[in-house]
């Protein structure tokens, strides 16, 4: 009888810890944290998108037209109407880069405006399939699937473009 009082007694005081462990912890940097990944998070991930740009989870505002590849973050030179003035060859770094992604994203501004078919064209000949949305889905669908491992490219357009200056 003695035995199991301690031993219930001993079980209570070590569920009531690990309830209050349970209870007090504390939620990590980011509110959701993927148990599933088995390997460091993507180097490039949006945390917003605001009239002043894209921001980076590290920090970094992009103010103005660029593009995701293989984890790095590169200015891109756009014409500043849709889509006059546009070429394949701003798509160009695509057929230079191996490997190729899967799927690239286009980010297209506030709202989605479809690209002509040229441009679909070029980018299906070299391999790569292309999913244009507004630039907030896009960067919503680059996390998802970064962070899945895929090999994915974005190329977004802020909400509120402006041209890139030269410093020098």
């Amino acid at each position: 009888m003695f035995a199991r009082a301690l031993q219930s007694s001993a079980i209570r005081s070590t569920l009531r810890s690990q309830h209050k462990a349970f209870h007090d912890s504390r939620i990590c940097n980011s509110a959701l944290h993927n148990i599933l990944a088995g390997g460091a998070s993507p180097s490039t991930q949006v945390k917003t998108i605001t009239a002043e740009g894209i921001n980076l989870a590290d920090g970094r505002i992009i103010p103005s037209s660029c593009i995701f590849l293989d984890g790095k973050v590169f200015l891109w030179q756009t014409p500043e109407t849709f889509w006059d003035g546009w070429g394949t060859e701003h798509f160009e770094v695509f057929d230079a880069v191996v490997p190729k992604p899967e799927i690239l994203l286009l980010g297209t501004g506030k709202r989605l405006i479809l690209p002509p078919p040229s441009i679909r064209q070029y980018l299906t000949s070299i391999g790569i399939q292309i999913d244009v949305m507004d630039t907030r889905n896009a960067c919503s669908t680059y996390n998802l699937l970064a962070e899945e491992g895929r090999r994915v490219a974005a190329a977004l357009i802020p909400l509120s473009a402006r041209s890139w200056k030269r410093t020098q």
